[in-house]
């Protein structure tokens, strides 16, 4: 069993098995916050769109467009859902990564940012999952 770790993640406590060689979730992101990384990758990938698609993974896909990116993030879900019914812990957070790197893309391609989830997460912390799903069918 993995040592278990709470990451804060704005308000939001979520507790994460440790997969990480390091003593704590600090030293896990060299002293950054999860949200800090995320809004650093985001900026990265804003600044990708103006590359050359011959010069950037990332350019490439946006030069693709829509269903590239959407292509990616179904073959990305597919091999996260093969690695958690393999039941390794390295390669589940392997393909999470991919699938999480290839949602920002999407995120940043429709001109969002990872703040935008996690204020949504935020909105929906406290509420049970029941409740989330009736208000839903209320709008």
């Amino acid at each position: 069993m993995h040592e278990r770790f709470n990451i804060r993640l704005r308000a939001l406590r979520v507790s994460v098995p440790s997969v990480f060689p390091c003593a704590s979730p600090e030293s896990a992101f060299g002293g950054r916050g999860m949200s800090e990384i995320l809004n650093e990758l985001a900026a990265v990938l804003e600044d990708r769109k103006g590359a050359d698609p011959d010069s950037s993974y990332v350019a490439s896909l946006y030069a693709k467009g829509l269903d590239a990116i959407l292509k990616k993030i179904g073959e990305e879900a597919t091999e996260t859902v093969m690695a958690a019914k393999d039941g390794a812990s390295e390669k589940i957070v392997y393909e999470v990564a991919d699938l999480w790197f290839h949602t920002l893309v999407l995120l940043a391609h429709a001109g969002l940012g990872p703040d935008a989830v996690l204020a949504e997460l935020q909105r929906r912390f406290g509420l049970s999952g029941l409740e989330e799903k009736a208000q839903r069918r209320e709008s």
